[in-house]
């Protein structure tokens, strides 16, 4: 309940995490069939950049501050096209220092008849959220803890749809619980996208996190990260993951493009690296 994305918004790890979601919001985009995106831990959904929060940390200056001028690979910066978009869309609206957390992504790419439903527990952030979106019928915030919504909220009456799992793991094992979880759910919704995001600090951990996941039987997951810092120093973030169920078929190869240009220009002192790998085969 303490955790507060505003001293991190647009850093390092939301730019990865906002790129590659809004890669497959854009392949879910490429059919008229509605879908329903489920967001488990919203936030406020959208963030200033000149506020106080996000002015103590200055996050932001090592990861969507390093992103004004395009990428070195065209093809890169061919497939963060639809992030920078939905960046400009919510600037244009709401300000040159605005960034869009994962429910203001959706508001600028979700479609007429598409559906969202975002979460938030935190008493005050969910006031916020349901503001935020008091007059837009597409996007539905509730005040509901976010692995109770992860199984209430599915499988939607829409039978294509994304579910982001981004929780603040403050608590101990929570890492262990999102792959349960996660788990979980697919066996409930065998045909939804799941993302869930987990920080790097230490390799360990996520190599164990990544074992369990895939004894538990679960098919084509796909594990990005990107490195921004050698993992050698385990009380700093080093990097950002994202383990994608179900993902479109080109998720892997887009990755393999984008996360090596992040991090040449994300990482630090020349440490950045990348991983795009499957944990459960196709």
């Amino acid at each position: 309940m303490n955790y507060r994305h505003a001293y991190h918004a647009g850093n390092f790890a939301d730019v990865m995490k906002h790129a590659l979601v809004a890669r497959i919001l854009a392949h879910l985009l490429k059919k008229e069939t509605p879908f329903r995106v489920l967001d488990t831990h919203a936030g406020i959904g959208l963030y200033d950049l000149e506020a106080e929060e996000a002015g103590k940390t200055r996050e932001w200056q090592g990861g969507i501050g390093l992103l004004e001028s395009p990428l070195a690979m065209p093809a890169a910066e061919t497939l963060i096209a639809p992030y920078r978009a939905a960046i400009a869309a919510v600037r244009e609206r709401f300000g040159p220092m605005a960034y869009p957390g994962s429910p203001m992504l959706l508001w600028a790419m979700l479609r007429r008849d598409d559906r969202a439903i975002v979460v938030e527990r935190h008493p005050v952030d969910s006031e916020t959220l349901a503001e935020l979106f008091a007059r837009d019928r597409r996007i539905k915030p509730l005040a509901l803890d976010g692995w109770t919504a992860l199984h209430a909220m599915i499988p939607p009456k829409e039978r294509r749809g994304l579910v982001l799992v981004d929780p603040p793991y403050e608590a101990t094992g929570e890492l262990e619980r999102l792959g349960e979880e996660l788990a979980r759910a697919w066996r409930k919704w065998p045909t939804g996208i799941f993302v869930g995001w987990y920080p790097i600090k230490d390799a360990a951990p996520i190599q164990h996190f990544a074992d369990a996941l895939a004894a538990r039987g679960l098919r084509k997951v796909l594990r990005l990260e990107l490195l921004v810092d050698a993992t050698d120093d385990p009380a700093r973030l080093n990097g950002s993951g994202l383990v994608v169920i179900n993902p479109p078929w080109t998720l892997k190869e887009e990755a393999e493009v984008l996360l090596p240009a992040l991090a040449e220009r994300l990482g630090r002192n020349g440490r950045g690296g990348f991983r795009s790998a499957w944990i459960a085969p196709e």
